[in-house]
């Protein structure tokens, strides 16, 4: 048809007298409105004017482009008379979801001509149902504890938060914590008329931010910000010194026995390992409770053969977080005792044969 059209321009008698092509134009196309917000379907409005220099009879064919890449219907207007008429186009449009595009008008005849992109945007909201006395009012304010802290961070440092959930009538309420605009911590509550909820978090250099409640939902809702600050004191371990002593005996029986202490100017585990002449007969660990304190250290009774039993050396080896020590004295040979003689009521941890 197109073609037919053009081929009846050709002929027509302005292009035969001029030996020129008419000019044409097309405005670009207006959306209305240009900018929806609200509930859909939404139909949208476009309309644009195509100026057509006529001379007797002339046809006008034109389509719609849209900005998805599709093209309408060719649409054409018989046209007569003479001069400039202009032919005002319309379309309408449905819309079901979110679109932001552009429509375009393109002349196919009497000469090509495509106008300019004209825009448009549908935002489509989900319809607001009006409030009743029946609906859940929900209020909540936020508080942070303590709300600045200066001192060492460690594992056991907390900023703790606590939020206030309110309602006018019992509901069961969803919410989440947001930290610094991120979700730390959520969680589903029964509230009658109110409900505290709360979380904490570890901070681990120094900083400054924020949390907020926010209640999920219909009836959703927002907190007030709580702010936090946090300093970080560099952390300097105390010295913790320590002083290992032992007590040793041997019978005539060949039995070495040992008892030990620590002393210790600060608080923590302490370990211990026994050695006789390099081998190791008994280790383990105990506390001392308080600084500058000394705690006993379990001994042991072994029995020595072969080289061993002509004397040798026993050694205690006590560690801390902070530091170490080690204690050595001599055994006599089996049958003289030595001048440390321990009790028979000692504590005996194992008992071992050392060769």
């Amino acid at each position: 048809m197109l073609a037919t059209l053009s081929a009846g321009l050709v002929a027509g008698p302005a292009s035969a007298a001029t030996g020129k092509a008419p000019k044409v134009t097309a405005s670009t196309p207006a959306a209305a409105p240009a900018d929806f917000e609200g509930s859909c379907p939404a139909t949208v409005n476009f309309s644009s004017t195509i100026k057509v220099p006529v001379k007797g009879k002339t046809v006008l064919a034109y389509r719609w482009l849209h900005g998805d890449g599709s093209k309408s219907k060719v649409q054409t207007v018989k046209l007569t008379g003479k001069g400039v008429k202009s032919v005002k186009v319309k379309q309408a449009i449905t819309f079901k979801d979110d679109v932001k595009g552009w429509e375009a008008i393109q002349v196919l005849a009497p000469v090509k001509f495509t106008s300019k992109k004209g825009s448009f945007s549908v935002d489509c909201k989900t319809p607001v149902k009006p409030r009743t006395h029946l609906d859940v009012n929900v209020k909540a304010r936020a508080w942070a504890t303590p709300s600045s802290y200066t001192g060492y961070c460690t594992p056991s440092t907390k900023i703790g938060f606590v939020g206030l959930i309110q309602t006018n009538r019992p509901a069961l309420v969803r919410y989440r914590w947001l930290l610094n605009g991120h979700v730390a911590d959520y969680g589903t509550v029964k509230v009658r008329d109110s409900r505290k909820v709360g979380f904490a978090f570890t901070p681990r250099h120094s900083e400054r931010g924020w949390a907020q409640l926010q209640v999920l939902g219909s009836n959703g809702t927002y907190s007030n910000r709580a702010g936090y600050k946090v300093s970080c004191k560099s952390y300097e371990a105390p010295s913790t010194d320590v002083d290992a002593s032992i007590s040793v005996t041997s019978g005539s029986d060949c039995t070495v026995r040992s008892t030990g202490s620590a002393r210790t100017s600060g608080p923590g585990r302490v370990g211990y390992t026994w050695y006789v002449n390099g081998t190791q007969v008994s280790s383990g660990q105990t506390y001392a409770p308080r600084g500058r304190s000394t705690v006993s250290i379990p001994g042991f009774s072994t029995k020595v053969t072969g080289n061993a039993v002509k004397g040798g050396v026993v050694t205690l080896s006590v560690t801390t977080a902070h530091g170490s020590d080690t204690a050595s004295e001599r055994y006599a040979p089996c049958g003289v005792t030595t001048q440390s003689e321990v009790p028979d009521t000692s504590k005996t941890i194992g008992s071992h044969v050392i060769g």
